[in-house]
């Protein structure tokens, strides 16, 4: 039996599947270009916009936070939450300041069942 995901979880995972497919598109297009010039930063700003890339990023973007704030209202729920309320908040506050911090919240929100 399939685990069951929340609205939340299952956006991110397609908007990162998304963004990851886009990045692949974008990595083939760039050697062929390389191949026939220069990849200048217009070039690449050209190529990163035909490809989806950033369309795909902003998406992901959005899907991240939406699923950090789905993880933050969830865990509020938790007896966890309760016992460690300041460090989990803590946690929550730094996150735009820590990209490492970030992807440590994603990766548990993704847990989260």
């Amino acid at each position: 039996m399939k685990p069951l995901l929340s609205k939340a979880q299952l956006d991110y995972m397609k908007a990162k599947t998304k963004f990851e497919d886009r990045a692949k598109v974008l990595e083939k297009k760039i050697e062929e270009t390389q191949k026939l010039q220069e990849v200048t930063q217009e070039v690449m700003e050209g190529l990163v916009v035909e490809t989806g890339f950033h369309d795909a990023f902003n998406e992901l973007t959005v899907a991240e936070n939406a699923l950090i704030e789905w993880s933050h209202v969830t865990m509020k729920h938790e007896k966890s939450y309760k016992d460690n309320k300041q460090p989990i908040e803590n946690m929550y506050a730094n996150l735009n300041s820590d990209p490492q911090m970030r992807a440590r919240i994603i990766e548990l929100a993704m847990k989260v069942r």
